[in-house]
This record gives structure tokens, C-alpha cells and sequence, in this order.
């Protein structure tokens, strides 16, 4: 659906973004991390067509970047870092103005206005001038604004920014179900836990890609895998029988568990219990070690930094 090819943007001397390459697919979540400046709103910026880049390539659903872009608009939503409403307006006035502008006709246009006024909780104020708004209510009125002309991308800069937790949570369950209907959704956030919850893939930027994956093979590729068992009791005989198995790497004592650095936990891990238990280990569970999307953003991020 996405498609980007040595993207670079300059602003006079400064470098924004630098030679990226990146392909979305159809229904994905994309997830775009990176420090204050490392260029994920320009991006953003470039593939709606609000900037023009310096130079490379990308296309939305085939059409091209520089060359197709009033249809690109057409069929992009976008939510950006400021709401950009009118503040005069009601809540229902500003949808309304919007979809107008994207061609909807009479019925459509009231349907999908209340529609996405109710899914985001905001019909019980459709009449009231935004400017009474707090700054959660201006964003999710943004975000329904992005949506009115059923989008198949969606690019959402900072979507829960400035949020109260239910207000997030609610934003979070509508981009599910977004998700759920298949459309392409392409987001900015420094919200870790959220991009780790909502995102397929996660792609981290500053200037240029470092990484693209998923949040789990990101944490695998960087740390490895681990499983914790723990033990009623830790005894030599079940640490001897652990460091006895030829895929054992490592294992380490942490009190009554042991980290073990295993290659294949699916495959191996049977064989690891039963050589617990054969040793006379009482295991009281099993699970593997995660490694947050957070430790791993913040790794990759500062090796990215070191000369």
C-alpha cells in the first residue's frame, strides 16, 4: 500500500529525513519511532503531499508522490501534530465542512458525521463551539475529522497526545478497530506501550531507518530469547542437568529462578522441563523473558548516537 524508496528531505542545510526505504502492506499498522527531530513528522508530511520531498520516491496504493497527489489526498486521512480546527464552529459544523470539501453528498455526509462523533463520544457536544473544548476533545474531533471520507491510509501523528487515560483508551480501541476493517494505518507516537500494543511492525527513525520489525523480533534480535523457570528450590543437580543440555547458552541464578538463554523456546522448551524434572526440580512455572519496546527503542536509539 505503501511504498518508499531513498525518501529524503531537506530543509536548507539541515537534513529532515535521509535515503528512506519502507514498504506498508495492505491492513498493516506501522508504527514510527524516534527522538524529538528524527524526522517522523516530515515523513508523515511527505506522503500526504502537504511537502514535497528532495528527492526519492514513494506511492500511495500506486499512485505517486509529486505526480498523483490531489488523489493521494483523496484517499489518505491524516491527523496531525496541531487539530487545525475551526473554533467558532461546532463540533458537527467543523465534521460537516470537511466532508464537503472531500465531495460527500447530503445523507453520507450526516451519517458519517455522526458516526464518527458517537464512536469517538463527542455526540452529546456536536453542537457546541470547539473553542469550549479541552485539548483531548479538540483531538479526538481531529481524529474523526481524518476519518469522515473513510480513508483506506490513515496517518495519525501523536494520536493519544494530550489525552486523559480514557480518553486514550478509547482512541486505542477505535484504531482496533480500524485495524479490523482492514485499512493501512500508519502511526507516529513515542507512546511505547501503545505502539507495542497497536502495531504490527514498528520502525525506528533518526534521519534515517535503523530498524524495521516486529516489536518481538526487534527485543529477540537484539537480546536473544530467554525462559525463566522457577524452582521451589534451586539444587545443584538440576543446575548441572540444565548446563548439561547442548542448546542451553547461558543460565543464571536469580534466587529460586533461572534465566536460561535458549535458541528456540518452542522447540526446546519440553525437552528443558523434563531434564528439570528428571534432576529433581519442582517447577512452579514457566514463561518467556520479554524484553519491553522500550528497552529496545532506547538501545538501538543511543548505539545509533555513539561516533
Amino acid at each position: 500500500m505503501i511504498q518508499i524508496e531513498k525518501l529524503t528531505k531537506r530543509f536548507g542545510g539541515n537534513v529532515a529525513v535521509e535515503g528512506l526505504s519502507l514498504r506498508v502492506e495492505e491492513g498493516e499498522v506501522l508504527g514510527l519511532l524516534g527522538p524529538n527531530g528524527a524526522g517522523k513528522t516530515t515523513t508523515v508530511r511527505m506522503l500526504a503531499c502537504l511537502i514535497a520531498p528532495t528527492s526519492g520516491h514513494a506511492s500511495i496504493d500506486g499512485l505517486k508522490v509529486g505526480r498523483d497527489d490531489d488523489r493521494i489526498r483523496q484517499i489518505v486521512g491524516i491527523l496531525t501534530e496541531s487539530p487545525g480546527l475551526y473554533e467558532k464552529l461546532s463540533a458537527q459544523q467543523n465534521l460537516d465542512y470537511f466532508a464537503r470539501l472531500y465531495g460527500l453528498e447530503d445523507d453520507e455526509r450526516d451519517r458519517q458525521v455522526e458516526r464518527y462523533l458517537r464512536m469517538l463520544g463527542l455526540w452529546e457536544r456536536r453542537r457546541e463551539p470547539v473553542s469550549g473544548f479541552s485539548k483531548g476533545m479538540k483531538q479526538k474531533l481531529a481524529i474523526a475529522r481524518s476519518m469522515v471520507h473513510e480513508p483506506r491510509v490513515l496517518f495519525l501523528d501523536e494520536p493519544t497526545s494530550a489525552l486523559d487515560p480514557e480518553s486514550a483508551r478509547t482512541v486505542r480501541d477505535f484504531v482496533e478497530e480500524l485495524k479490523g476493517e482492514g485499512r493501512t494505518i500508519f502511526i507516529c507516537t513515542h507512546n511505547l506501550d501503545e505502539a507495542e500494543r497497536l502495531c504490527d511492525r514498528v520502525a525506528i527513525l533518526k534521519q534515517r531507518l535503523i530498524r524495521v520489525d516486529t516489536p518481538s523480533r526487534l527485543g529477540n534480535d537484539l537480546y536473544g530469547r530467554c525462559v525463566e523457570v522457577q524452582l521451589k528450590e534451586v539444587a545443584e543437580p538440576v543446575l548441572a542437568a540444565v548446563r548439561s543440555l547442548g542448546f542451553v547458552r547461558q543460565v543464571e541464578v536469580h534466587g529460586r529462578k533461572l534465566a536460561i538463554s535458549i535458541q528456540d523456546p518452542e522447540e526446546q522448551n519440553p525437552a528443558l522441563v523434563s531434564a528439570i524434572v528428571e534432576a529433581g526440580g519442582l517447577i512452579q512455572f514457566v514463561e518467556e523473558q520479554r524484553h519491553s519496546l522500550e528497552e529496545v527503542y532506547l538501545t538501538m536509539v543511543r548505539e545509533e548516537t555513539r561516533p
